[in-house]
Parts: structure tokens; C-alpha cells; sequence
């Protein structure tokens, strides 16, 4: 792999065999790690996986018959 210039940062690209094994696509978050002096891991973010998950857990049912009435909830 070869760093290369991008703006004022560097980049980093990954190699087409670890995006496949990784099951990786453009615009997907990763995380990197550093694994040692001159070594690193690389793993798909799945902080917004989990927050979605909690946020589920913490879902109620509404109560039966409910409805929403956009005039109702936009009354001040």
C-alpha cells in the first residue's frame, strides 16, 4: 500500500481483496486501529450499527388506536 496526498491529509488506499473480505463500499465508515509499532487493523465502523440497535430497544408500541394528526401536533 501507498500513502498518497489528498488536500492537505494523507490517504491510504485499500487494497481491492481486503474491501471484498471486509465486504467494504465507497462512502462506508471503517475504523482503523493501531495494532503495533509499524502495523494497524482495519474493521468496518459499526457505531451507527449499534446506536440503531439501542435506539430499537428502547422502542414502546403506541397505544392501540393512536393516530397521528399533523394538525394536532403542529397546534401552538
Amino acid at each position: 500500500m501507498q500513502l498518497a496526498r489528498w488536500g492537505n491529509s494523507l490517504a491510504l488506499r485499500i487494497p481491492a481483496s481486503i474491501v471484498e473480505l471486509l465486504g467494504l463500499k465507497e462512502g462506508d465508515d471503517i475504523e482503523v486501529n493501531v495494532a503495533g509499532t509499524h502495523r494497524f487493523e482495519i474493521d468496518r465502523d459499526r457505531s451507527r450499527e449499534k446506536l440503531v440497535e439501542r435506539m430499537r430497544m428502547l422502542r414502546k408500541p403506541l397505544p392501540a388506536g393512536w393516530r397521528f394528526d399533523r394538525d394536532d401536533a403542529n397546534e401552538r
